[in-house]
């Protein structure tokens, strides 16, 4: 257990280590964090957009990157720091501020990991909008806001997780909260003909996509939506968007966590972890298959294994063995069950504690 110990405080975690802001336990949106190219705004949403906004006017066709959103960030702060300064600092304040605007995409701001089980959406909701941009906003994109932001449930599978909600976070200069919303892979023809019938692609013609759905349905996109899909490499977000989720934080609190204890299930206890000095680490990524990868830095990494057993696993059984029809089910009735009446313990082999090697008797010996 010491061991175990030392890995977490090197924060190299590969088990015990947890991303709150994924959807059921890994990290997802992770093309929304500057999953590609170079990082910036126009990468990390992928816009080459209409000019049916109030954006798109300084936006023709989406620019070419624009920095960093650290970069947007400082640039964003520093209308206030030189407010006061003297006639060239603000003319040159001006200019700056006016080449982030041209360098943002116009809204909505979308990304989507379309995974083998699920697709997990996230939307970037501004929270900033002017009286002048209210004014000027299509009602398309009035309307895709609202029925984004004011339901949690869309039709009888699509969930968006309140409770994972980011927010008052600066994105390309832009204050807004980021909503985390998924359902099944297998209603993915039906979000493509949504995106049809809301003539989304008024809005914008291309999407930023990432995993195999990206591939598998960019012919629907192209075909039915006309839209174009910015193929994202899955690995790459993943390393990135965890990277990201960890530096803001989760609503001011550490978005990592880890189980000191985690065999002695009287003194476990869940405590706060930050990435500070994260590389070398081992990465679990836990979707429809599993992957493991040893991470070396941001850029630097490669899958040292895996396993076919993940999610699809677990969702194939629950509907073989309980007649569940969804992912959402197969968790609520997970969340009901005990594991223990299934599970064969180390109690049920030795009537006890097996004290030799210091396993409880609470410890599973055979799922």
């Amino acid at each position: 257990m010491d061991k175990a110990k030392s890995m977490m405080d090197k924060k190299g975690a590969s088990g015990p280590f947890h991303v709150n802001n994924g959807f059921n336990g890994h990290v997802s949106g992770s093309c929304c964090s500057g999953g590609g190219g170079g990082g910036g705004c126009n990468n990390a949403f992928g816009s080459s957009g209409g000019a049916n906004n109030s954006n798109s006017s300084n936006n023709s066709g989406g620019g070419g990157g624009g920095g960093t959103f650290e970069n947007m960030h400082h640039l964003h702060r520093g209308d206030d720091a030189e407010c006061n300064g003297s006639p060239a600092k603000r003319c040159r304040l001006r200019r700056r501020t006016e080449s982030v605007r041209r360098s943002r995409p116009p809204f909505p701001w979308f990304g989507m990991d379309i995974g083998g089980t699920l697709v997990k959406l996230v939307y970037f909701e501004p929270v900033d909008i002017t009286a002048e941009e209210e004014q000027e906003e299509v009602e398309n994109l009035k309307s895709i806001r609202r029925y984004l932001t004011s339901n949690v449930a869309y039709g009888k599978t699509g969930v968006r997780d309140v409770h994972l909600e980011l927010r008052n976070l600066t994105m390309c200069g832009r204050t807004g909260n980021l909503h985390f919303i998924r359902f099944p892979t297998q209603a993915m023809p039906r979000f493509i003909q949504m995106g049809h019938d809301k003539n989304f692609s008024s809005l914008h013609t291309t999407l930023c996509a990432t995993g195999g759905g990206a591939y598998k349905f960019e012919n629907d996109f192209r075909t039915v939506a006309d839209l174009e899909l910015l193929k994202l490499d899955e690995l790459d977000c993943l390393i990135r968007g965890l990277l990201y989720v960890d530096r803001v934080g989760f609503n001011g609190h550490p978005e990592g966590y880890y189980f000191q204890n985690p065999s002695d299930t009287q003194s476990c206890v869940k405590k706060p972890c930050t990435l500070d000095n994260p590389f070398p680490m081992l990465l679990v990524n836990i979707g429809s298959g599993v992957s493991i990868l040893a991470v070396y830095s941001e850029n630097n990494y490669k899958r040292v294994t895996g396993t076919s057993l993940g999610g699809g696993t677990f969702l194939g059984l629950c509907c073989l063995l309980t007649g569940c029809e969804t992912f959402e089910e197969a968790l609520e009735m997970a969340s009901k069950g005990d594991s223990t009446n299934v599970d064969k313990l180390v109690k049920d082999i030795y009537g006890g504690d097996y004290e030799r090697f210091g396993l409880q008797g609470s410890a599973v010996a055979s799922r």
